[in-house]
């Protein structure tokens, strides 16, 4: 379409509105469709405060419930149709049918809407149905104007060819709602292969996420491979982007790249899975997931982690969970001289045995480490069967160990500092014991 036929097409329109805005028919019409819509939006208003849909559908099926729901939410536009309608059908029989070609047009972009909303009731993302609800009844509008053909040769009309590749707003337009609905039909297949995997209880943690990762990428791709040669683009005619793609790999991802590909290895040997205990640098933590460029490790303290894969294949992970769950806790303390350490030793070694966490099976073991400055300095060590909570079981045994100590009489040593002060209000050579 040239210059010219678009602006001739543009006068045109212009004249035909100007024609219709100077007839009192289009005001009468007008003011028809603002009644109606303003009686269906106060039914709809009055309903909604007369009814609880929520507590009305409580015990209903969650599909019924969510078509109430829609029903419920559409009233005003039904209402809006029908009193058109009714309008309509008065005014044919009053005068010519042309004089009421506005409110024709009226309920049939209702009823479009009305259908379009019923239909993507089974829907669940809030952002797809608007989407595609929008798109549809654009769509729907367009064609009941009869403008809908014109629309689509104008949006042929303008293209870019790249290479091989022919480009133009109407395949864009095409192309990119039936990725939507591509991808939304793979996210339902997807989740409904996880959720058969995640009952599985042949596979192992690790196995179950590797599984679902390649199903979600395959679906992926199998659906963009569909999008594309659905809408007429041949795949061979993105052969001349390879050669970008490949340096945007290299230059810009080489990081979600390293990522993606150090998230495939962990999941294959099975280093690290999901429940595991781990600690990465400073973060401690039991990891809570596993997704394709970083892990999330939760820790005790409300907060989450986000290491990137690359990390656990590059640096140093204690694993506390990787073969065994049984873990050691190392408690250390102090006593002054006047201690028997024998006597210390076969306290300590008790009050660990009785802890509730302790495994029975395995003797603690107590060790006198160092005669130190300040007194003797004592290793005590024992088995716990899950790693989980071990700070508060460290906790436990050495307030144990404190009150054993009290009772005993055994004096934990602290650090003595000697002041000497040289004039001023005190002696000469006055020595002043500070405890802290």
């Amino acid at each position: 379409m040239d210059p010219k036929e678009i602006i001739d097409f543009l006068q045109t329109a212009a004249r035909s509105v100007g024609a219709e805005v100077t007839s009192p028919w289009f005001y009468l019409q007008l003011g028809l469709i603002l009644a109606a819509a303003g009686i269906a939006y106060a039914a709809e208003a009055a309903l909604r405060a007369r009814f609880d849909t929520t507590a009305l559908t409580m015990r209903w099926p969650v599909p019924l419930r969510r078509l109430a729901r829609v029903l419920i939410g559409s009233f005003s536009t039904a209402l809006f149709a029908l009193l058109i309608i009714a309008a309509r059908v008065v005014m044919a029989h009053s005068t010519w049918p042309s004089r009421s070609y506005l409110l024709v047009v009226a309920a049939k972009l209702a009823i479009a809407w009305l259908l379009i909303r019923l239909f993507t009731s089974v829907i669940r993302n809030a952002f797809l149905v608007k989407v595609i609800s929008l798109s549809a009844w654009l769509v729907a509008a367009l064609s009941i104007i009869g403008q809908l053909d014109p629309a689509i040769e104008m949006l042929d009309s303008v293209s870019v060819v790249l290479g091989g590749l022919r480009l133009t707003p109407l395949l864009v337009i095409k192309l990119a709602l039936l990725l939507i609905l591509a991808l939304w039909l793979t996210n339902i297949a997807s989740n409904f292969a996880e959720s058969r995997i995640n009952r599985s209880t042949d596979l192992t943690p690790s196995i179950q996420v590797l599984l679902v990762k390649m199903i979600r990428l395959g679906l992926m791709v199998v659906a963009v491979a569909i999008a594309l040669s659905a809408v007429g683009i041949n795949l061979s005619a993105l052969a001349v982007f390879s050669g970008a793609v490949g340096v945007g790999i290299g230059i810009g991802l080489q990081k979600i790249v390293a990522n993606f590909i150090s998230g495939i290895i962990l999941l294959a040997d099975k280093s690290v899975k999901p429940g595991d205990l781990v600690t990465i640098g400073d973060s401690s933590g039991r990891i809570s997931a596993m997704k394709t460029r970083y892990i999330s490790v939760a820790a005790g303290d409300g907060r989450e982690f986000l290491i990137p894969n690359e990390d656990l294949v590059t640096q140093k992970v204690t694993n506390w969970t990787y073969t065994d769950k049984n873990t050691l806790v190392k408690v250390n303390f102090a006593t002054n001289y006047d201690a028997d350490p024998r006597r210390v030793c076969k306290l300590a070694i008790e009050i660990a045995a009785a802890a509730p966490r302790a495994i029975k099976s395995r003797t603690p073991n107590c060790i006198l480490v160092e005669f130190a400055e300040a007194g003797m300095k004592f290793s005590l060590t024992f088995w716990i069967a899950d790693p989980d909570g071990m700070d508060n079981v460290k906790s436990d045994v050495m307030l144990a160990l404190w009150e054993a100590f009290k009772r005993e009489s055994i004096r934990v040593p602290y650090p003595v500092r000697e002041i000497r002060v040289r004039g001023g209000t005190l002696p000469v050579d006055t020595t002043v014991e500070v405890s802290s």
